[in-house]
């Protein structure tokens, strides 16, 4: 899609589940949207269209929180709807879009 519009920017975003500490996945997910955004250079994308952020366990998609003690009841599965990577655009022919 990038590729097609050469002129589309993205901000990535990437996640974690709440299994490890809130310090622990805001680095690991820091470094999941770095090593997405280093991937999409590598592969030809303009650095100067691609933004990277991490929100570690802040954002999740479902009720598998683990607070208040790191704990949680849900499966593999549910976590790993957690673990991801987001791509938003955030402008497409010079014009920037809503809710970046």
């Amino acid at each position: 899609v990038l590729n097609k519009y050469p002129t589309m920017t993205i901000a990535i975003g990437s996640h974690t589940d709440c299994r490890g500490t809130a310090a622990y996945n805001e680095t690991l997910s820091n470094n999941r949207a770095k090593a997405t955004r280093q991937y999409l250079i590598d592969n030809g994308i303009a650095a100067d269209r691609l933004t990277a952020k991490g929100y570690g366990e802040s954002r999740l998609i479902n009720n598998c929180a683990c607070e208040p003690n790191n704990q949680s009841n849900c499966s593999e599965a549910q976590h790993q709807l957690n673990r991801r990577s987001e791509f938003i655009i955030t402008s497409i022919n010079g014009v920037k879009c809503e809710d970046e």
